[in-house]
């Protein structure tokens, strides 16, 4: 899995009050968890820019003046307004356990439906996946070649190596929907 460097800052205060003087000076208060402490630090809003604005999933790799942990982004949260990060939360790695992870569905191939005339649509951009560190995916991948109309590909349905698909087995992924046009065809 892809990996990317934060460096942070310890903080001294904590409150509301701190938060806001952070966030005013283009800062984001974070929180470490999951280790053996709490760690709570600050993080320039800029460096989130390659983890969070981006589909692909991320490992961590956090240096908290100069402590260095790997972990995974477990929550965010933005302003309702104007989108900027208030606070993000990380949980930090132990290769023992598994940990649970939103991770992005990669469709590959040229689906049969769609070269009929068929609407190729993705239900799901995202599943939530349980693994251990070592064997977390970049993505998982669904090859919709044999896919023809009016067939859909569920999560029962994906292969996976080393990792458990938490989403419900009944939930579509991919479809290949009939336009109104071929409908009115066999009518």
């Amino acid at each position: 899995m892809k990996s990317v460097e934060i460096v942070g800052f310890k903080r001294a205060n904590l409150g509301k009050t701190a938060s806001k003087e952070l966030r005013e000076k283009a800062e984001v208060p974070c929180v470490l968890y999951g280790g053996n402490e709490q760690v709570h630090f600050a993080v320039p809003m800029y460096l989130f820019r390659a983890l969070v604005y981006t589909p692909d999933a991320h490992i961590v790799d956090l240096n908290v003046e100069g402590k260095k942990f790997r972990a995974i982004l477990q929550d965010i949260q933005f302003h309702p307004v104007n989108d900027i990060i208030l606070h993000a939360d990380f949980l930090q790695l132990d290769e023992k356990k598994e940990v649970k992870m939103e991770v992005p569905v990669r469709i590959k191939g040229n689906s049969v439906g769609v070269s009929k005339g068929g609407k190729l649509v993705q239900r799901l951009r995202k599943v939530k996946i349980s693994a251990l560190p070592a064997n977390l995916p970049d993505f998982v991948s669904i090859d919709v070649s044999d896919l023809d109309l009016g067939k859909t590909v569920k999560v029962s349905s994906i292969e996976t190596e080393n990792y458990k698909i938490l989403n419900p087995a009944s939930v579509p992924v991919v479809t290949i929907e009939i336009p109104r046009a071929l409908k009115n065809q066999k009518d």
